[in-house]
């Protein structure tokens, strides 16, 4: 794996456990949407942690000189502690990648694609998207969003511009813990509505990607099955909070 020291830029808070750390690179480098790259921290013992994270950013026409990575704090992590509690603007970060070549998908790719993100797993469809949007295609993409609380529906904004833009990409939301009035749907994703999902989609699905939690993916993998898509077109991303010693 390639390894060079990349210098944060800037730092924008997405969620009260979210934040977004922009990368600037000494080296370039390009890579597909859904790839990932590696943090890896080392204490002054040499003791090493890394973890890996989504890049939410797009490719660019060229090579990439800067990366957005949306980190979520997980209070057992090594990592997303450090980061969001000591890491500070033109610090260095070692940064490893990128890596990753299953979770991928381009406008290339065609459609109709679905999403199916949970939390801090929307973080590669933001990277497809912004890819889709820079090259101004209509492949049709629907995502669907599910988070725990209104504040956890990160890019929201963002998301809700494209979806009206009317070129072809539809936003679903739903809140599984959200106790105030919302606008969105509440519950779990399960098998009936992923069967109403697919139902309004006008053309077959020709690809599912699933990314979040394991209990996450689990479900809407199944409730996806069982709205009669086939499993060979399904692709999962899981991730955790445990961290990884190096």
């Amino acid at each position: 794996m390639y390894w060079q020291s990349a210098t944060i830029a800037r730092i924008e808070t997405l969620s009260p456990r979210v934040k977004s750390f922009f990368l600037r690179l000494p080296e370039p480098i390009s890579f597909r949407p859904g790839q990932h790259v590696v943090l890896r921290l080392t204490a002054p013992d040499g003791y090493r942690a890394q973890r890996s994270y989504s890049i939410a950013s797009a490719p660019g026409p060229g090579k990439a000189k800067e990366l957005e990575l949306a980190i979520e704090r997980f209070d057992d992590g090594e990592v997303s502690p450090f980061m969001h509690e000591v890491a500070q603007v033109d610090d260095e970060i070692e940064l490893g990648g990128p890596i990753g070549g299953h979770f991928n998908w381009s406008p290339q790719d065609g459609g109709p694609v679905l999403f199916i993100g949970g939390g801090s797993g929307v973080v590669p469809f933001m990277s497809m998207l912004r890819q889709r949007e820079a090259i101004g295609s209509q492949v049709p993409v629907v995502l669907l969003f599910s988070a725990r609380l209104r504040e956890d529906l990160l890019f929201f904004d963002e998301l809700s511009k494209l979806a009206a833009s009317g070129n072809g990409f539809s936003l679903m939301a739903t809140l599984t813990r959200e106790a105030g009035a919302h606008p969105f749907r509440a519950g779990r994703i399960d098998a009936a509505f992923m069967v109403g999902i697919v139902t309004a989609m006008k053309a077959p699905v020709r690809q599912v990607l699933i990314c979040g939690s394991n209990a996450f993916v689990e479900a809407a993998a199944e409730g996806t099955i069982a709205a009669g898509i086939d499993p060979a077109l399904i692709k999962t991303e899981r991730y955790g909070g445990a961290d990884v010693q190096a």
